[in-house]
């Protein structure tokens, strides 16, 4: 009695460990490690304080939404999460959808929040997280691709000062180019040159050698130095732009366009909006869901496709496993409690987790001191905020979404296979129109391009002998491929008029449905009634039995080639004697031959 008590208990603590997977690594925690996290939450809090304000602006909302956003995630998957490198936060991919379905407005934002989370949250419980395995490497591509793009132009309108410029791409790209003389020639100036300093900071970062204790000391030092300026480069080019900013203000003239009063202090706690207030009227809850339509499938969705591919990939690569369904309830958690601190829907970040992971953090729990940073931004420095300019925080986000542009990939499918161009090129350009349009278009010719083997399979035609016909499909027979096998046999054998032996061989056929069996009862007859003989070969036992179960009416089948050719040429013995003999009958008798 006491064992089995023991196991019950240790059985609920492993299915505890597994729901919380802090209680795993937690009573391994090191003092040592605290210095790796220090270093880490600080990092990731420098860069996502600078980013979280410029994704914002990024989503068509008050700048104070995107760290109401941040911090939220460090603390949820520091308890739920299952990665030791990944960070949630705003991102440039999930800002375009909330500016795409929330329509600048925090309310629409922050209850897009909350039902994307309530998705989320059902999709990890009820272990649907394999849904994500239908979207195909060239749709993710298509889109980020095409996402990288969008942004990238939609902050150049920002970087030039240019007003008015409308929200859809196409209109976008015409309108920026037609007002261009319009440009404020000091924020292209700052915007340019804060540009210029990202993207040397980060070649700089990447071509720092990997650091070697053989070395002298100062090397070493000097190599840290240079790797935390170029890692914090964010932080370091706003500082210096609103410095900039804030000196000119002092002295009167202000030539920037700025970020403006942000309101300090923590969010408050409160229930999602579930109706907005409207000069004209009271949308309804029902209404504001009708508003989002698509956008509360996309949003969810693409929000897990980044963040489980992001884990997966640094679990790869430093050699350790994750539970893509467990990262579905961090993530479903995250977006349901951040929207009761008015939090937009928030993802994995690839360029924060890369710097978290660089630091050679054990466990989540850096994401605490992050969380910290951002709460303190919060509390005291949204003053500060006012003076940045937005130039500069249009220069940090192309510099975000500039890696996620991968022209490489249309090389390699054209020298790969070419047919996945078809999604990948169906993604990209639809994209443009509008975000929705693209990933569905885009899944949709990735499920038209994966079922179409199914509906027509290869079948390979042989004529064995002279008066017999081999026929061996290549996989499955399912519903939409059995007319198309009929259609074959029947072109076969009518353009062959001494054939009166088919023989179907179903070595590869692993599997069948009931409208298959039907279609191939009907095959049966249509045979028989032009005197011709069907016979079937290497059925695999449960294939059998699904036969046998249909009862065919003259159903027969051998285990291999030989058995059923030397039962043909015995029937076809009985045939000739039948016809000596003047019979009718020169068909097999009915019934199932093993």
């Amino acid at each position: 009695m006491a064992e089995r008590s023991r196991e019950c208990r240790e059985r609920c603590y492993r299915i505890i460990q597994k729901r919380l997977p802090v209680l795993k690594w937690l009573p391994k925690y090191s003092l040592q490690w605290l210095q790796l996290y220090l270093v880490a939450g600080l990092t990731v809090g420098l860069t996502v304080v600078p980013q979280a304000l410029a994704y914002a602006a990024l989503a068509g909302l008050p700048v104070q939404y995107g760290l109401y956003s941040s911090f939220m995630g460090c603390f949820v998957y520091c308890l739920l999460g299952t990665s030791k490198d990944v960070t949630l936060g705003p991102t440039a991919i999930m800002s375009l959808l909330v500016s795409s379905y929330a329509f600048h407005d925090p309310s629409y934002a922050i209850l897009l929040t909350f039902l994307s989370g309530c998705i989320q949250l059902a999709m990890g419980l009820l272990h649907l997280g394999f849904l994500l395995d239908f979207i195909s490497y060239p749709v993710i591509k298509g889109f980020t691709s095409a996402a990288a793009v969008t942004i990238g132009f939609n902050q150049v309108k920002t970087l030039l000062g240019l007003q008015n410029i409308p929200r859809q791409f196409i209109l976008q790209v015409y309108y920026t180019f037609c007002r261009i003389g319009e440009t404020r020639v000091a924020d292209a100036v700052l915007g340019l040159f804060c540009l210029t300093a990202l993207t040397g900071l980060q070649q700089m970062k990447e071509s720092i050698p990997k650091a070697n204790r053989m070395e002298p000391l100062s090397v070493r030092i000097s190599q840290l130095v240079v790797w935390t300026t170029a890692t914090v480069r964010n932080a370091l080019v706003v500082l210096f732009a609103g410095l900039v900013a804030y000196s000119f203000q002092v002295t009167g003239s202000q030539p920037f366009t700025l970020t403006g009063v942000t309101p300090q202090g923590l969010p408050s706690f409160q229930l999602p909006p579930f109706s907005e207030v409207m000069p004209n009227g009271t949308v309804s809850f029902g209404g504001m869901v009708q508003k989002m339509g698509a956008g509360l499938a996309v949003v969810p969705l693409m929000g897990l496709l980044e963040t489980v591919a992001i884990a997966k990939a640094f679990a790869s690569q430093n050699n350790y496993q994750i539970d893509p369904n467990q990262e579905l309830l961090a993530m479903g958690f995250t977006n349901f409690l951040g929207s009761f601190i008015s939090s937009f829907p928030v993802t994995g970040s690839f360029g924060r987790t890369a710097v978290n992971a660089q630091t050679g953090v054990c466990t989540p729990a850096g994401g605490l001191i992050t969380g910290v940073l951002v709460l303190l931004s919060l509390a005291f420095l949204t003053s500060v905020f006012f003076y940045i300019p937005k130039a500069a925080l249009a220069a940090v986000i192309i510099c975000a979404v500039a890696p996620m542009f991968d022209a490489r990939i249309f090389y390699t499918l054209w020298q790969v296979k070419r047919l996945d161009l078809v999604p990948l090129c169906v993604t990209f350009f639809f994209c443009f129109w509008e975000v929705q349009y693209g990933i569905i278009a885009g899944v949709l010719v990735s499920g038209i391009l994966l079922l179409y083997p199914i509906a027509r399979p290869r079948i390979k035609v042989l004529e064995h002998e002279q008066e017999t016909l081999f026929i061996q499909p290549a996989g499955g027979l399912y519903f939409p491929a059995i007319e198309f096998l009929r259609d074959t046999v029947r072109k076969r054998t009518q353009s062959e008029s001494r054939l009166c032996n088919i023989i179907l061989d179903c070595t590869h056929v692993s599997s069948i449905d009931y409208t298959a069996v039907l279609g191939l009862s009907e095959l049966l007859q249509e045979l028989q009634h032009r005197r011709l003989s069907l016979v079937f070969i290497g059925l695999q036992t449960h294939v059998l039995q699904v036969f046998l179960a249909a009862g065919l009416e003259g159903f027969h089948h051998f285990p291999n080639l030989k058995d059923a050719e030397k039962s043909l040429e015995e029937e076809l013995s009985h045939a000739g004697e039948a016809l000596l003999d003047g019979s009718d009958s020169i068909l097999p008798t009915s019934g199932i031959i093993q």
